[in-house]
């Protein structure tokens, strides 16, 4: 499909937005800093809600298996050009798939080398393999851990109950080789980026939260299942996005409320992004996810064939949806940071609508996930599908942190970090999040 084609889609921003206009005005885009490198377009099991396999865009049939050797040196080529260009000292890459291990580490490791021996002397990649730990192997994991690759594992839960949903293509359950992968990163704290974890509003939020913890991931990132105003999550009604921040039933707020009260109160445990995020940005921080704040997007994804795409999450809204018409054989990523799709994500709260700019939680929330903000004939300048349930979420959070501040100088948070009312340093390092949701540049 081509951007002509989307833009029946998604007229703002394929259409609307006058990216020669913005650049002429002095908008100039922001360096990337995270680079999603495919593996694998395949995948060893069928997760009935996975938004690459079972999401609207089906462009991964099209696409080489593996990543052949020479579109990995041409992306890595690519990748050292740009940090070269803006004077980056680090960056972050996640390898990713479908199932990035579905040949063994040996592409995994071949893709890493290549990114790290063209970057510039002195520069730094920040290498993560995200997997749903079923190939995982001590040996494996052993040879990532010594290239300096990290892992992040995908679990719907820490219980084979939690977990029926991730089967393979023959409904096989995945709980018993994930759940030694966990057991192997929770004993190999160094080689562990983190869990991902998408909600499931019919699973017990503490029971969720509570058998994730037991398996010692550093870091948790609780996701919003990928959906939109055309296609409405599980638990909420199609409704019209003016009416987003009117919704009486806050189902996915709520959940999240109750995992942040039990996070808060309880013994420490990993950090949780969204809540880590949020706490930042009431404390006048930047954010650096791509799910609330208002910092530009840096992040951008290179498929198996080479093509230079928007994130993953996309797929979820229609045909082609994250495609430019760019690969790294042709095109530079600065040529990318020029495509609407990518221009709309730095452009802050000038890329949203009058719904969020006049939204008293609006520096906190920045309209959500931009994915979650779309409809169908129209567009991505709306508020989240989630928006009453972020906005309940952040209050509650705010409420929390509010109290803890009016009794305490310096406020001890659950990550092991802290904050005070002058002392404003606590942030995630560049390698501690587990890689999901593009992050955010600071400017």
């Amino acid at each position: 499909m081509s951007e002509v084609e989307g833009s029946a889609f998604a007229p703002w921003p394929l259409a609307a937005l006058d990216v020669p206009a913005l650049r002429a005005a002095g908008r100039q885009p922001v360096p990337l800093r995270q680079f999603v490198l495919k593996v694998h377009s395949r995948c060893n099991l069928a997760c009935d809600y996975c938004y690459i396999y079972q999401g609207r865009d089906r462009s991964w049939r099209d696409r080489p298996a593996r990543t052949p050797s020479a579109t990995m040196r041409r992306t890595a080529q690519r990748v050292a050009e740009h940090v070269r260009r803006h004077g980056l000292r680090e960056i972050r890459v996640d390898l990713h798939g479908g199932e990035p291990l579905m040949t063994g580490p040996g592409t995994v490791l071949e893709y890493a080398e290549a990114v790290r021996s063209a970057l510039p002397a002195g520069r730094t990649a920040h290498i993560t393999v995200q997997t749903n730990g079923t190939l995982l192997t001590a040996h494996t994991l052993d040879r990532l851990t010594a290239a300096g690759i990290r892992v992040g594992l995908s679990l719907d839960g820490g219980t084979a109950a939690l977990n029926a949903r991730r089967t393979d293509h023959a409904g096989r359950p995945s709980w018993p080789a994930a759940s030694r992968a966990a057991r192997l990163l929770a004993d190999r704290p160094d080689g562990y980026a983190g869990l991902l974890c998408t909600i499931d509003l019919s699973a017990d939020p503490a029971l969720v939260y509570h058998s994730l913890a037991a398996l010692r991931p550093p870091s948790l990132d609780l996701l919003l299942p990928h959906a939109n105003w055309t296609a409405p999550p599980p638990g909420l009604p199609h409704r019209p996005p003016w009416a987003a921040r009117h919704a009486r039933a806050v189902p996915y707020g709520t959940w999240l409320a109750t995992v942040f009260d039990l996070w808060w109160d309880g013994e420490p445990g990993p950090r949780v992004r969204l809540f880590t995020e949020i706490i930042a940005l009431l404390l006048g921080l930047p954010s650096r996810t791509e799910s609330v704040g208002l910092s530009p997007s840096a992040a951008l994804v290179v498929d198996t064939d080479g093509a230079i795409e928007q994130v993953d999450s996309l797929k979820t809204a229609y045909e082609h949806a994250p495609a430019t018409g760019l690969d790294v054989f042709r095109n530079t990523f600065d040529q990318a940071l020029d495509h609407p799709g990518v221009v709309a994500r730095q452009l802050g709260a000038d890329g949203l609508g009058a719904t969020c700019r006049g939204c008293p939680v609006v520096r906190v929330c920045g309209g959500g996930n931009y994915t979650h903000r779309y409809l169908e004939g129209s567009g991505f300048r709306h508020p989240s599908v989630y928006c009453a349930d972020l906005e309940h979420l952040i209050r509650h959070i705010a409420r929390r942190l509010n109290t803890a501040l009016a009794h305490h100088d310096s406020v001890t948070l659950p990550d092991r970090g802290s904050a005070t009312r002058t002392d404003r340093g606590f942030r995630p390092g560049p390698g501690d999040q587990p890689p999901e949701e593009g992050i955010r540049a600071e400017r």
